[in-house]
């Protein structure tokens, strides 16, 4: 079955780094539209980075641009977020997501928290 397994998370001082990964399994990864979406507590879900298929293209959200940076490695079923000057406002739970197929669909990982606090 479809799974999406986050890991790397945990506490990190401001101004540190963290490095996220998610490893996929039970579908075509590389047929996938890759992307790291987040939820603080009390707020909504958002999007934070995408990749396509091939790796060739990403976007971020406003907030994260110039600190973190996704990437996949299809031979190994993963996508990354690298996390860079992490600020407390970063404090999230993390969650990966891929997007595809024929018909669409969407597969959720089941996330992993990320704190940022001194």
């Amino acid at each position: 079955q479809v799974q999406l397994v986050e890991s790397g998370g945990g506490l990190v001082q401001p101004g540190g780094s963290l490095r996220l990964s998610c490893a996929a399994s039970g579908f075509t990864f590389s047929r996938f539209v890759m992307s790291w979406h987040r939820q603080a507590p009390g707020q909504e879900r958002e999007l934070v980075a995408t990749i396509t298929r091939t790796g060739g293209s990403t976007n971020y959200a406003n907030s994260v641009k110039g600190r973190f940076t996704i990437s996949r490695d299809n031979a190994k079923n993963t996508v990354y977020l690298q996390m860079n000057s992490l600020k407390p406002e970063d404090t999230a739970v993390y969650y990966c997501n891929a997007g595809g197929g024929e018909p669409w669909n969407d597969y959720w990982g089941q996330g992993t928290q990320v704190t940022v606090s001194s």
